[in-house]
């Protein structure tokens, strides 16, 4: 048997860890994930890894006086787009690998939480890691920053939705480099409820999210959207590694 692949992930808020479909997805494809709270810990030396998974989260790209932590992961970022290593970005690890590549970050036009319906761009059917998924899918959101158009040339638009016209990015000759800006890794129920409870405040603030709904449509979804993230799940590390 081929030794496991070591995967280091960052992550920014104690309830927003990998998500059930992605420890799972992880388990069936034999790779190891090493998860740094970033709040708490320092980033290891990277260059060990076979490639980087950055969540999301509470803070904004642009808040590194009030989040320290974000100053030693922008580093780490770039050191990892400059030596091309695999890199994955969920919601704020999207925004963050998309501002590492010269595009804006700023208020998405609307607050985008719950499940709702997102398409394959152009350029992402043709992009391994929408292999296998439908060009209509669902996705799981929960932001209200986003990354804003126009994209530089080299990066590539490869989903779209009505909430947020950049939902999904790669770069040009190197399809390992991906950003998601929702967060599908995380949407089976038990992962959608704690997001709920640890977020209600913000939640009330800026949504009028009917939650009893969410729950039970991600209760309906579980079966497709685990599969679904499985599939895009073993095309990243075909990509990959």
């Amino acid at each position: 048997m081929c030794p496991a692949k070591r995967l280091l992930v960052l992550q920014h808020t104690p309830w927003e860890r990998p998500g059930q479909f992605l420890l799972r997805s992880a388990l069936k494809h034999h790779v190891h994930l090493d998860i740094v709270e970033l709040w708490r810990q320092p980033i290891p030396d990277i260059s060990s890894y076979h490639g980087l998974i950055v969540l999301g989260g509470i803070p904004n790209v642009d808040q590194e006086d009030e989040y320290p932590f974000l100053k030693a992961e922008k580093e780490v970022i770039r050191w990892v787009i400059d030596n091309d290593m695999p890199y994955l970005g969920f919601c704020l690890g999207h925004q963050l690998l998309a501002e590492a590549l010269g595009c804006k970050v700023a208020p998405n036009h609307c607050t985008s939480v719950g499940l709702i319906q997102g398409q394959v761009a152009h350029q992402g059917r043709g992009h391994g890691f929408f292999r296998g998924i439908p060009a209509t899918f669902t996705l799981f959101k929960w932001h209200s920053q986003a990354v804003i158009p126009p994209l530089p040339k080299e990066v590539h638009l490869l989903a779209t939705s009505r909430d947020c016209e950049i939902e999904a990015i790669s770069i040009e000759g190197r399809p390992h480099l991906i950003g998601l800006q929702f967060d599908n890794h995380a949407a089976a129920p038990m992962d959608v409820r704690e997001w709920i409870t640890a977020d209600l405040e913000w939640l009330a603030r800026v949504s009028n999210l009917n939650t009893p709904v969410l729950l039970s449509a991600a209760q309906r979804l579980e079966r497709i959207m685990g599969r679904q993230f499985e599939i895009m799940f073993s095309n990243y590390l075909e990509l990959a590694l």
